[in-house]
């Protein structure tokens, strides 16, 4: 599995979210700056995590974007999934048999499934919150001296 910038941006953007969880919206500039994301291709990823339901937005000058629900109610899977797409590692695997020109009972198909099953385990036993706990210092984007 190869995890492209929209997913590794999109997480360092919820883990940025996932820190400031309880103190009200942080705005785009903040969290780009603070993760290293352009500005504009965070604006992106906002926008499919709102419609994703991962977070709200709130305008005016005091608003930014906060999580929906608290970071250990968020797993990797579903942020991956929603980012990514399939996290199957061939893309027949996710059609119906008579949807594929590819054979469906092929010897192949074992693996694949154990992979996409083991990548699902995997990412679905993580949250924002234990991300989070493993970020360099206790508070994500934040050095501490």
């Amino acid at each position: 599995m190869r995890v492209s910038t929209r997913g590794d941006y999109g997480l360092r953007a919820l883990i940025e979210l996932a820190a400031n969880y309880g103190g009200g919206p942080l705005q785009s500039s903040e969290i780009a700056l603070r993760r290293h994301i352009p500005e504009q291709y965070l604006d992106q990823l906002l926008a499919t995590l709102r419609k994703a339901g991962f977070i709200r937005s709130v305008r005016g000058p005091s608003g930014g974007h906060e999580l929906v629900r608290p970071p250990d109610q968020v797993s990797v899977k579903d942020v991956i999934e929603a980012l990514e797409g399939s996290l199957s590692p061939v893309a027949w695997l996710d059609e119906p048999p008579e949807m594929t020109d590819h054979p469906h009972q092929c010897g192949q198909r074992e693996i694949w499934e154990r992979i996409r099953r083991a990548t699902e385990e995997i990412l679905a036993s993580y949250t924002l919150a234990d991300l989070l706990e493993r970020e360099p210092t206790a508070t994500a984007g934040r050095w501490v001296i």
